[in-house]
């Protein structure tokens, strides 16, 4: 490589870290830096300098390890843990207040003040962590319809709502046989779920 490829390799290491820490996202965060990481390995043996090989093989290690950890971990029901609340509960209204710029900007739609009865709540949490919501709302003859199915931007990359959908015998408690999500969900995660596609609407029937 020429002198000018080999600089212009480093910097777009050095780039790419700087933006890996602009990530809000957990996973995300790790595979771009990673990304940087190997690029400066590169970089820095091209140049001979060891030391700076070392810190990065480790630093691409440790990224390695904790995204497998954070893989492993998507699907894990002992990871995450659904919480049922009431819809007027102050913590829940809490939650939806600190998060309302960007539940407003993915779901423009809903409407926190319009919570009250007939609305089912889940908190979804991660530790002492609260990672997502899930807000359903009884739209008569056994049909739930989802109102509010938002995540917080550390975990995007993992849609923890999923294990309130699993845990569908709180639902059918309810006497829900069908679950319909809101129209026009952006990267919808429901098909894995054993939803089905009806119009603009996901929707699952309960056994």
């Amino acid at each position: 490589m020429t002198s000018w490829s080999i600089q212009a390799l480093g910097w777009a290491g050095s780039a790419l870290l700087i933006f890996s820490l602009l990530q809000q996202r957990v996973l995300r965060f790790r595979v771009l830096n990673l990304t940087a990481s190997c690029t400066l390995v590169l970089f820095n043996a091209m140049l001979h300098v060891w030391p700076m090989v070392g810190m990065n093989t480790v630093t691409a290690g440790i990224n390695v390890w904790m995204i497998i950890k954070l893989l492993r971990e998507r699907g894990d029901d002992s990871v995450y843990e659904v919480v049922a609340v009431g819809p007027d509960e102050s913590f829940l209204q809490h939650f939806l207040k600190v998060q309302g710029k960007d539940i407003a900007r993915y779901f423009p739609q809903f409407d926190p003040a319009d919570l009250r009865s007939g609305r089912s709540a889940y908190l979804v949490e991660r530790g002492n962590e609260t990672v997502g919501v899930v807000i359903v709302r009884d739209a008569g003859d056994g049909v739930a319809q989802v109102e509010l199915d938002y995540v917080t931007p550390r975990f995007r990359d993992f849609s923890p709502g999923e294990f309130v959908y699993r845990g569908s015998g709180m639902f059918r408690g309810k006497g829900i046989r069908r679950i319909v999500t809101p129209p026009g969900m952006v990267n919808p995660y429901y098909a894995r779920l054993g939803f089905r596609e009806e119009g603009d609407h996901w929707v699952a029937d309960l056994a």
